[in-house]
């Protein structure tokens, strides 16, 4: 389908709007990594990451980078305020203890049931655990990022996921290149759709079944 997709600052600026004040948010690798670009006006939020580091601000400039002061990536990081440098146990320990409001993280498939496959492609074979595991676990929120479609054109979005599960009934929001769903008890549900696509769009590349929102509408920000 040859019509416009949202860019992946542009998902991550979405994802942002979902923040409150205060939160904790940790950030997975790819486009949640973003959010930390994009906070919400008259809001403080406290970004956390696995290898020990809390509050810190948005990925530093070229020419500023501190190979000292990453996240979880490996990307270089700005100095805010109030930022904290800790041991890697005690950064899973505020997961594991329930500490961190959201997570954001990238997915390879999640279904209709909130379950989130983010950890291994079965036909390469290999995978990467991180600390997307204790993450699904332990933060109240989580919140997937991804393009809707695999670069073989396949939806993302599934009525099972068929690869290796990272958790089970984890997900709440799903924001993609061309939509936004909740997950809820009453199962995946359209809220938002990007400009110029509509909801007949969103049925064609989406392999779940899902309900469309009585009050459904173009994404904005």
């Amino acid at each position: 389908m040859g019509k416009e997709r949202l860019a992946r600052e542009v998902i991550a600026m979405r994802i942002a709007n979902e923040f409150k004040n205060g939160d904790v948010v940790n950030l997975g690798l790819g486009i949640p990594t973003l959010c930390s670009q994009f906070i919400p006006e008259g809001c403080s939020i406290l970004y956390h990451s696995e290898n020990g580091v809390l509050n810190y601000g948005p990925m530093a400039e070229e020419g500023e980078e501190d190979p000292d002061i990453i996240n979880a990536g490996g990307q270089f990081l700005s100095f805010n305020p109030g930022m904290s440098f800790f041991d890697s146990a005690d950064a899973f320990a505020m997961i594991r203890g329930g500490h961190v409001d959201v997570a954001v993280l990238g997915a390879f498939q999640v279904d209709a049931n909130g379950d989130l496959a983010n950890w291994m492609l079965p036909k390469r074979g290999v995978g990467n655990v991180g600390g997307a595991m204790d993450l699904v676990v332990g933060a109240r929120k989580v919140i997937v990022a991804m393009e809707h479609m695999d670069r073989d054109g396949s939806s993302k979005i599934v009525q099972v996921c068929d690869y290796p599960i990272t958790g089970r009934s984890c997900v709440s929001l799903i924001v993609t290149d061309i939509s936004v769903f909740e997950i809820n008890k009453n199962g995946l549900i359209l809220k938002e759709y990007a400009p110029g696509w509509t909801v007949e769009d969103i049925k064609n590349c989406t392999d779940a079944n899902f309900q469309v929102s009585e009050n459904v509408k173009e994404i904005s920000f």
